[in-house]
């Protein structure tokens, strides 16, 4: 059974402890067997933990990978089956978007996630409320660089170094399309962040 969530605690949350000098680094709609692994290679290499928000299309379609995300010490969290909007789906579909992901990732990993993110951030009452029957926390972010615009390698550093702050949560994407400008920009931005007094967690589960 999942623990029933607290009003609190079925609010998105935006950001970390400011009080901290703590990055949380999220990566969407993965996993990609293009991109997923040079990122899983970069974060090893940083000893960073980070959070994968998975869709269930890809993750079935991967389960290789998503159980290489997991046996590296990365969380692993709900990003929908198929990436609706979840302001304009039905009740019934907004379950069986989560529950049939949740599922997924549980059955390939062993480990039920416990947070999860509306496709665009676009959350709705009735998907907190499920997420919440669910057992899962909702993640926003507060560092949004638009990497999958792909607006060019350096706008994803310039954005990603301006903005973030003690407690920030960065959204990046391993998947949904040519994620190589990301990838180019965590090269750059991890190694700057990390020598500026950063540390990288991922939430508690």
């Amino acid at each position: 059974m999942h623990r029933a969530l607290t009003a609190a605690e079925s609010r998105p949350v935006y950001e970390l402890d400011p009080a901290r000098r703590v990055v949380a680094l999220t990566l969407d709609d993965g996993p990609d067997p293009r991109y997923t692994p040079t990122v899983l290679a970069l974060l090893q290499q940083h000893g960073i933990r980070a959070t994968f928000f998975l869709i269930g299309e890809n993750a079935v379609e991967h389960p290789e990978l998503v159980r290489e995300i997991a046996d590296h010490g990365h969380h692993i969290a709900n990003h929908t089956w198929s990436h609706p909007d979840l302001r304009r789906v039905s009740e019934s579909r907004v379950r069986d978007e989560l529950e049939r992901t949740s599922d997924l990732l549980q059955r390939t990993t062993g480990r039920t996630p416990t947070w999860f993110r509306a496709p665009g951030g676009d959350w709705s009452d009735v998907s907190l409320q499920v997420g919440a029957d669910l057992g899962m926390r909702p993640m926003a972010w507060s560092v949004d660089p638009r990497d999958w615009a792909r607006p060019g390698t350096a706008a994803i550093t310039d954005r990603i170094l301006r903005d973030v702050r003690p407690g920030a949560i960065v959204l990046n994407h391993d998947g949904g399309g040519d994620r190589s400008q990301t990838v180019a920009a965590l090269k750059a931005y991890l190694p700057a962040l990390i020598d500026s007094g950063y540390f990288f967690t991922a939430p508690p589960n």
